[in-house]
């Protein structure tokens, strides 16, 4: 499938993989939406990605959503490339009291809201020739990262459903591709793990990007560069191995 000529929505594109997608897909002559929920960060997106398009939403909110389809059906109706790719990431004690809203936040914004995205846009995307879903994922969807419990189990579960929606449009128009990144140098990936990465470092996201659009163009359904595929082969040889490293990095409770 080639990446070229195509109209690509990537919701949370202001920064980190989505800003790296929209910039490489843009040098390919696609039309490319980046949504966001901070007016000044699209704002600077938009300066410095001459012929992006911004639309304010957020992924959370399902009145956003259902607004967004009407705006994309309005203004750009040839959009035929999903890349559910907003998500954020969190170092999460457990031991430390929260409200039942706060706790769940990831689940909303990394799980529900690409449930929610494919939901509502399936039947524009199903109207199109040669329709494509790209759910971004995580390595730690194969192995859990204790220091993130909630984070690990949002995208394990992105990567049951894409599973599963790929399965059930299996005959129709959409191809559904998962891609999951190893650990990435961006914000969401470094924000909160300073003392415990111990300055560890990951892969570029353009390094990302370029691998991500190599993969969905040779035709492979789960895209994971890098460490991802490494987590992958271990979740099905050696589960507890690194489970057990990565344990060693949570503090004990208090």
């Amino acid at each position: 499938m080639k990446l070229e000529g195509r109209t690509i929505l990537i919701t949370g594109g202001t920064s980190g993989i989505g800003f790296e997608l929209a910039k490489q897909l843009l040098a390919r002559r696609n039309v490319v939406i980046i949504t966001g929920r901070d007016e000044r960060k699209l704002a600077q997106t938009e300066a410095a990605l001459p012929g992006v398009q911004t639309l304010s939403s957020d992924i959370g909110k399902v009145d956003d959503i259902q607004a967004l389809l009407r705006r994309i059906q309005t203004e750009f109706p040839a959009c035929d490339t999903l890349i559910n790719n907003a998500g954020f990431m969190r170092n999460l004690n457990m031991n430390q009291p929260r409200s039942l809203t706060d706790v769940t936040q990831e689940i909303n914004i990394n799980l529900n809201g690409p449930v929610q995205m494919v939901q509502e846009f399936l039947p524009h995307l199903k109207s199109k020739p040669n329709a494509l879903i790209v759910n971004v994922s995580s390595g730690l969807a194969y192995i859990p990262f204790p220091l993130s419990p909630v984070y690990s189990a949002s995208k394990a579960g992105l990567h049951a459903f894409t599973r599963c929606l790929r399965v059930q449009l299996k005959g129709t128009k959409v191809a559904v591709v998962e891609l999951a990144p190893p650990l990435v140098e961006t914000k969401l990936s470094t924000d909160g793990f300073e003392s415990e990465m111990k300055g560890q470092k990951g892969m570029a996201a353009h390094v990302l990007a370029q691998k991500a659009i190599a993969g969905i163009e040779a035709g492979k359904l789960e895209v994971r560069p890098g460490l991802s595929n490494v987590l992958y082969l271990m979740s099905r040889l050696i589960p507890s191995l690194p489970f057990g490293q990565m344990a060693k990095l949570v503090r004990p409770a208090h």
